[in-house]
C-alpha cells in the first residue's frame, strides 16, 4: 500500500499545471511577472544635427533661400527662424508628391528624414530679418483681414492661428512675419485654386478671398513683427 501511494503522488505531480484561467487569458500580473525579463528602455529619439544641418542646407537650399534662410528673392520664402515641426512636413510633403512643385520635389527626394530635421533646425536657429509692407492703399484692408477675418463671409482672422504678430504657433501654425509678400499671395492664391491642397484649412478660407484680399493681407503680414 506504502508503495502504490508513492507511485500515485509521483504520478499526480507528473501531470502539467492547468491554469484556472481560459486560453488566451492573461495570468495575473504578479504570476506572469515573476521570470519576466526587464523591459528595454524607450529608444531615444536623436538630436538634430545642426552642423550636418548647415552643411545640406549650403548644398541644397542657400541658392533660392539664402545662405541664413533669409531669401532675397521675393518668389522664395524666408526659412530662417520658421518653426522646425512645420519646415519637415512641407518638405516630406514635398517627397511624397503631397504638396505639388517639381523643383521642390526633386530637391526633397535626395533628403532622408534626418537630413530634413537636421536642415529645419538650423534654419529656426537662424534669425529671420524683419521685412515691410509695401502698398500703402491696402494695409488698412490688409490688418482688418489680418486680425478680424471677414465676418459676413464666415473668414476667420489670421491672427487667431498665426498670433497677431505673425510668430504662428510651434507644430500647429507656421510664422508668417516678415514673410515675401509676393510669395504669401502666390500661396494663398494656389490655396484658392486647388494648386496647394496640403492644407483643407487653409483652402477652405482662401476660397472665400478675392485676389485684392490676398494681396492685401499678404502685403501685411510682410510687415509684421
Amino acid at each position: 500500500m506504502k508503495l502504490l501511494a508513492t507511485s500515485l503522488l509521483a504520478a499526480l505531480l507528473a501531470l502539467p499545471v492547468m491554469s484556472s484561467f481560459a486560453a488566451g487569458e492573461a495570468a495575473p500580473a504578479d504570476a506572469a511577472q515573476t521570470h519576466a525579463a526587464p523591459a528595454a528602455a524607450p529608444a531615444m529619439a536623436a538630436k538634430p544635427d545642426l552642423v550636418k544641418g548647415e552643411a545640406t542646407f549650403t548644398a541644397v537650399c542657400a541658392a533660392c533661400h539664402g545662405a541664413d534662410g533669409n531669401s532675397g528673392t521675393p518668389a522664395y520664402p524666408k526659412l530662417s527662424q520658421q518653426h522646425p515641426e512645420y519646415l519637415v512636413k512641407q518638405l516630406q510633403e514635398f517627397k511624397s508628391g503631397k504638396r505639388k512643385n517639381a523643383v521642390m520635389q526633386g530637391f526633397a527626394a535626395t533628403l532622408s528624414d534626418d537630413d530634413m530635421k537636421n536642415v529645419a533646425y538650423w534654419a529656426t536657429s537662424k534669425k529671420a530679418k524683419p521685412g515691410f509692407a509695401k502698398d500703402k492703399e491696402t494695409v488698412t484692408l490688409g490688418e482688418r483681414i489680418y486680425r478680424g477675418g471677414i465676418a459676413d463671409r464666415q473668414v476667420p482672422a489670421c491672427a487667431g492661428c498665426h498670433s497677431p504678430t505673425g510668430a504662428g504657433i510651434p507644430s500647429q501654425y507656421p510664422r508668417l512675419s516678415g514673410q515675401h509678400s509676393e510669395y504669401a499671395a502666390a500661396q494663398l492664391t494656389a490655396f484658392r485654386d486647388g494648386v496647394r491642397a496640403n492644407s483643407l484649412q487653409m483652402t477652405q478660407v482662401a476660397a472665400k478671398l478675392n485676389d485684392k484680399e490676398i494681396r492685401a493681407v499678404a502685403d501685411y503680414i510682410a510687415g509684421l513683427r
